[in-house]
């Protein structure tokens, strides 16, 4: 198969090395590997339903369905985000399916392993006494690990931040109980939104065709519809013959070479170092 080493960053891109230990890094699993094809390139996302269960499902539902095949970015903000998933095209449709109910917070297990990130965002941590880390591949601040021993369920309080590559649900109303089939690729960090959007992915191959996308005119971000790029094709990675299957594999954020990695963008961010300067070292093999 022929290999893609990426590193996906806020605003740096790393070479990535291969490995001669493979056991620092663990494969996506097919199930959770979200596969878009759109006119500018492939998008590689892995879900997941550890974070938000019913809009991961959702999604997969309506992949399955072919519901997204052919629908419009209708709304590309450079240096924010690119929103798709609306049948209509104009950021108020979705699909027959109820409205999904917010997931702005979730109850944190000890898997997938939680990796801290020390001397990020140091004033918001200290002022919420929360711990900022990786989650699989979402960014999120939670509590620690150590509280989970004093709760009922062995898991701990943990929000997603939405910084570059993470997918989040769009609503259609001022509700935040109307996501439906909307949703949007962050193309920069948008904290903002942390805790008023519900995340459930991120980008996990190149970011190569979220940066492409056609970008909107004025404050709105609204594309022209003759000029608005689409999804051509949305699979679920284990549905696609093995042969054909992409598979991605993730840098554990526990391994040496992942804190290496750590240490080289704080030093160059200093002072203004954040969770956000922090995303997944990952391998696409198609």
């Amino acid at each position: 198969m022929r290999r893609l080493a990426v590193l996906l960053t806020l605003s740096v891109l790393w070479a990535a090395p291969v490995l001669a230990q493979t056991s620092d890094w663990r494969e996506v699993p097919a199930e959770n590997l979200l596969v878009i094809d759109t006119t500018e390139g492939r998008v590689l996302v892995e879900l997941m339903p550890e974070v938000a269960p019913n809009h991961v499902q959702r999604i997969q539902t309506l992949v399955r369905r072919g519901f997204y095949d052919g629908l419009s970015f209708h709304r590309v903000m450079p240096g924010f985000m690119a929103q798709t998933g609306d049948p209509q095209g104009t950021g108020l449709g979705g699909s027959d399916l109820p409205d999904v109910q917010a997931e702005f917070t979730f109850r944190r297990g000890a898997e997938p392993a939680f990796v801290p990130i020390e001397g990020t965002d140091r004033g918001l941590a200290r002022a919420a006494g929360v711990q900022l880390g990786l989650f699989g591949v979402m960014p999120v601040q939670t509590q620690p690990d150590g509280q989970m021993f004093a709760t009922r369920d062995g898991r701990v309080e943990a929000q997603a931040w939405f910084c570059t590559g993470v997918v989040g649900a769009a609503r259609t109303a001022g509700d935040v109980n109307t996501a439906n089939s909307q949703f949007f690729i962050m193309n920069a960090s948008g904290t903002m939104l942390n805790g008023q959007y519900t995340a459930f992915g991120r980008v996990v191959g190149p970011m190569d065709a979220v940066m492409a996308l056609q970008p909107g005119e004025g404050g709105s971000g609204i594309v022209p519809e003759a000029t608005r790029d689409r999804m051509t094709r949305l699979r679920m990675a284990a549905d696609i013959p093995v042969p054909d299957r992409p598979r991605v594999r993730v840098l554990n954020g526990g391994s040496a070479r992942f804190a290496e990695l750590i240490e080289t963008r704080r030093a160059a961010r200093g002072a203004s170092f954040s969770l956000c300067d922090v995303a997944p070292l990952s391998e696409v093999f198609e």
